[in-house]
């Protein structure tokens, strides 16, 4: 009887690891039953390739420059007796800007006048002594001496009348020098004198300078090695060149590339180059800084994507991109020129893919994705530079 108490201990201890065993593998069994855990899809904004027109553009940082610029100096001195323009206003080629005392210069020609008036009156009696002298040699009254002192005189009194006729053209040049003109059509800038001074032909700062607008010329610059690119566009017909904000952003004008210099600068490595823009707003003013898009070229019907949907690794540049079943793969690509927000891929994408515009830092390979509705459009674009 004392036995079998003793063994009592062990057969509970053996009962309870025989339960603990049973317990363990049917919690086992239905931890392995239970369905596993679906990770949710990665909500993202997609679009699609398209084929479109890529312009090909070279840029340059540009100065804007005046097509005419012209300092009105005073022709003669004296005192500037009016001025008839605003600064800032648009004149018109010939428009009166100022003028110069004209009394003394009116004087001057007065006394021209008088003068070849005296001289012809000189050249007619003699004319008429040379007639009558004339009639008189045949009769021997006058000597053949007389005669020829006549007619040299006569032959005097004419020069000097041709001499008064120049002086009378040179003094109303002169006199038409009071009255300054603009030479061009264009907008006055700050007038340099004030009525009342004394004015003179030797003053280096003028009275105004005008300066034409319309059309305007930028003057830009590109690297040499754009040359034969540049060259065969200018074969092909002409070249558009855009002028923009120095940011870029804003798009001020464009207009056509008029000039590649017949040069490079060695020193630089850059070819000078001037378009002229019509400039009809009034946007580019001379001496402000803009970026020249010149237009090489165009690929069309080129297989683009938003830039947004372009990143870059350590290998390269990438896409995510997005399979029928909603799966994301990163692609590796080849891109090329950027226009319109838009980029073109020469490799590793096909027309009618899909690609991740937004969202990409949540993705990696093989995850599901939600599009977000309307994301899958397709952005506004452009042939223009």
């Amino acid at each position: 009887m004392s036995g079998n108490i003793k063994a009592l201990p062990l057969v509970i201890t053996v009962i309870v690891l025989v339960g603990g065993v049973i317990a363990y593998r049917t919690w086992i069994s239905k931890t392995s039953e239970s369905p596993a855990i679906v990770q949710a899809a990665v909500p993202v904004s997609t679009a699609p390739t398209v084929r479109r027109d890529m312009p090909v553009v070279l840029e340059g940082l540009g100065n804007v420059l005046p097509a005419l610029s012209v300092t009105v100096h005073t022709q003669v001195d004296g005192q500037l007796k009016q001025v008839f323009f605003q600064e800032g206003e648009e004149v018109k080629a010939g428009q009166p800007l100022a003028q110069i005392d004209p009394r003394s210069f009116q004087a001057a020609l007065d006394q021209a006048v008088a003068k070849k008036a005296s001289d012809e009156a000189q050249l007619t009696n003699a004319r008429r002594d040379a007639k009558r002298y004339q009639a008189l040699l045949k009769e021997d009254f006058v000597s053949h001496q007389q005669m020829d002192t006549t007619l040299a005189l006569v032959a005097q009194l004419e020069a000097a009348v041709q001499g008064d006729v120049a002086a009378i053209e040179n003094a109303k040049v002169t006199l038409g020098y009071t009255n300054i003109a603009s030479p061009i059509a264009g907008r006055a800038g700050i007038r340099q004198i004030d009525p009342g001074n004394i004015v003179h032909v030797t003053d280096a700062s003028g009275l105004v300078t005008v300066s034409q607008m319309k059309p305007i010329a930028v003057l830009f610059s590109l690297p040499e090695d754009s040359v034969p690119h540049i060259v065969k566009a200018l074969q092909a017909g002409p070249v558009p060149v855009a002028a923009f904000t120095r940011d870029g952003k804003e798009k001020l004008d464009e207009g056509r590339l008029i000039l590649l210099d017949n040069q490079i600068d060695q020193s630089t490595g850059m070819v000078r180059l001037k378009a002229e823009l019509p400039n009809d707003e009034g946007l580019l003013w001379p001496g402000q800084f803009v970026i020249a898009r010149l237009l090489q070229e165009t690929h069309h019907q080129a297989l683009a994507v938003p830039v947004t949907a372009l990143l870059h690794g350590q290998s390269g540049a990438f896409v995510w991109v997005v399979g029928a079943d909603g799966i994301v793969d990163n692609r590796m690509v080849e891109a090329g020129q950027v226009a319109d927000g838009m980029v073109e891929i020469l490799k590793g994408l096909s027309a009618d893919e899909i690609v991740v515009t937004a969202g990409q830092y949540r993705l990696q390979k093989g995850i599901t994705v939600t599009q977000d509705k309307g994301s899958a459009q397709q952005p506004a674009s452009g042939p223009h530079p």
